[in-house]
């Protein structure tokens, strides 16, 4: 797949011509499909909210004819996505993508990408979310490039199969546990770290050996069209392919055979995902969400704590990620404290009017725009309102917004938020926010904020989620040694650093034997001392094995 973009408003050829009719200000985007041989032009026409698609084409009646078969058959259905996992899964059964030099030559590939084509993401994820280029560089580039490089230092040891011991049943024999690649993967990725999200798991994918077909997210289409563009020109097109576009393309690619799909987004489109997969008896990862608290104790440093939920809120993409603080749960008496401690901070990093601020990304489309002001416009919420609440449609942009004990039962408190609204939430004791999270699904992440080690350990110990954080939010994700996913309904399976290659690795079992020290023991006819010898094995009673065996005593 290859993408181009052109200051035009036509284009022509010999027998007809095409006119873009366009509204005032837009981006013509033409893009051909080469995967199959042939060219077909689709054009983008991209506003600051929706997307039109507006042609006037004027050519003969016969063209016309040829031009509406041509359309039918590069629809990408069901028999083109057949058609692709056969092909990529014949260039798999060749092992072309086994061995270990295919493999470092497409992590390095990515990272070669990652450096040439930086300011091109940047400029992708501005269009699409209006991220700050700092904030852009540090979670799309930063940790992306940053996972590549990882796995290829420890791309060897990974691939190494591993050594196991083995039990007195099988003596003498050696055993080890060999990784191999599961096949042919689908990665449907998500919008609100469009690069990241894409790149992280097919550096997993591929780092295990696997031919991979990346659907990027059609919400953030300008990083979807790059990434389009970008994989064939530094990947090895023949086993790692990109597909473009929405329901029906993401439809016709789930109705597929896989050897795993992988998806990023919400809970409803996971089931959909997970019953897609059930059908072939495919394996899922499903990187979902949830509504991450966070629970604030009275004993910290309040300013640290009031920068660093900002950074794992607003600074999160204006809170549109998996992992950023949903709400915090803190003391009746403390709140107060912690909301005037986030008003100065918040003003420190965005500004006093933060609708003015180029340092906060904005809303992804309308959709998600109003889904927000919807939970700002339910009875009995903005009267919560405490800090911010502004709000600018044509812009998309929602003001950080702190709101105070919000009812229990409205959907700021029961639908994840995904966006710049933080509820505070206040109890009697902190030990009370261990039953408040309990009653709720399990979330892909928790943070508690406290110097007091004993309730660190409670937390630890009594909070299931995805991942924790003590004293920070967010940051879990960038270490590599650690598992990054869900549990529950926030999600099934991990990756990042090594998880990401077991991920996408078959463990298989291999036991080695020789011919010699075969044992009676094992074959009919049985005879009773035998049954004796294998009990005094298993009491390894070692003693009695080698009485029973020369006869000095009786079975």
């Amino acid at each position: 797949m290859g993408t181009f973009t052109a200051p035009m408003t036509s284009f022509s050829s010999s027998s007809c011509t095409t006119e873009l009719v366009l509204p005032h200000t837009s981006s013509v985007g033409i893009t051909w499909d080469r995967s199959l041989g042939r060219r077909s032009f689709r054009s983008r026409i991209r506003t600051g909210v929706a997307s039109h698609y507006l042609h006037r084409i004027h050519c003969s009646s016969a063209v016309l004819s040829i031009m509406a078969e041509e359309e039918k058959r590069e629809v990408f259905d069901a028999n083109g996505a057949a058609l692709l996992v056969k092909e990529l899964r014949g260039h798999f059964n060749l092992g072309k993508t086994k061995g270990y030099e295919w493999r470092v030559a497409q992590l390095k590939g990515i990272s070669k990408m990652i450096v040439e084509k930086e300011k091109e993401i940047i400029m992708a994820l501005q269009q699409d979310l209006s991220k700050p280029e700092t904030e852009a560089f540090v979670s799309e580039i930063l940790l992306t490039k940053s996972s590549c490089e990882h796995a290829l230092k420890s791309l060897q040891s990974w691939m190494n199969p591993e050594k196991v011991q083995t039990s007195i049943m099988t003596f003498p024999s050696s055993a080890e546990v060999v990784s191999e690649p599961l096949g042919v993967v689908l990665i449907v990725s998500t919008w609100n770290y469009p690069f990241s999200l894409s790149i992280e798991p097919v550096i997993g994918a591929i780092a295990a050996g696997n031919a991979v077909v990346l659907k990027p997210s059609e919400v953030a289409s300008a990083t979807s069209k790059l990434l389009a563009d970008l994989l064939p020109q530094y990947l090895d097109k023949t086993t790692i392919r990109v597909v473009e576009g929405s329901v029906p393309e993401t439809t016709a690619l789930l109705e597929q055979k896989w050897d795993k799909i992988f998806y990023t987004g919400n809970g409803r489109v996971g089931r959909i995902v997970m019953a897609a997969a059930a059908k072939h008896l495919t394996s899922v990862v499903l990187e979902l969400g949830g509504k991450c608290p966070a629970v604030v104790d009275s004993n910290v440093d309040i300013q640290v704590t009031a920068r660093r939920i900002i950074a794992g809120k607003w600074a999160c993409n204006n809170g549109q990620a998996c992992i950023s603080v949903d709400h915090i749960i803190t003391s009746k008496d403390f709140a107060p404290k912690l909301i005037d401690a986030l008003r100065t901070e918040l003003e420190r990093s965005f500004g006093k009017d933060p609708m003015q601020s180029k340092d906060i990304s904005r809303i992804v489309n309308l959709h998600h725009f109003r889904r927000l002001t919807k939970l700002l416009d339910e009875d009995g919420i903005s009267s919560k309102i405490v800090l911010g609440g502004q709000t600018d449609e044509q812009d998309l942009k929602i003001a950080p917004t702190i709101l105070l004990d919000v009812p229990e039962d409205s959907l700021l408190m029961t639908e994840e938020i995904f966006g710049p609204l933080l509820p505070i939430v206040t109890i009697d004791t902190l030990e009370d926010s261990f039953d408040l999270i309990l009653s709720k699904p399990k979330p892909l992440a928790a943070y508690l904020f406290s110097n007091d080690k004993e309730l660190q350990k409670k937390f630890i110990k009594n909070i299931s989620a995805g991942g924790i954080t003590i004293n920070d939010a967010v940051l879990h994700l960038t270490v590599p040694g650690l598992p990054f996913g869900g549990v529950g309904e926030s999600g099934i399976g991990a990756y990042h650093g090594k998880f990401s290659f077991d991920t996408f690795s078959h463990k298989k079992a291999v036991l080695h034997r020789s011919f010699t020290g075969d044992s009676r023991l094992r074959y009919p006819p049985y005879e009773p001392r035998y049954l004796s010898i294998l009990k005094a094995l298993m009491n390894r009673n070692f003693l009695r094995v080698i009485l029973v065996a020369f006869g000095l005593s009786k079975p």
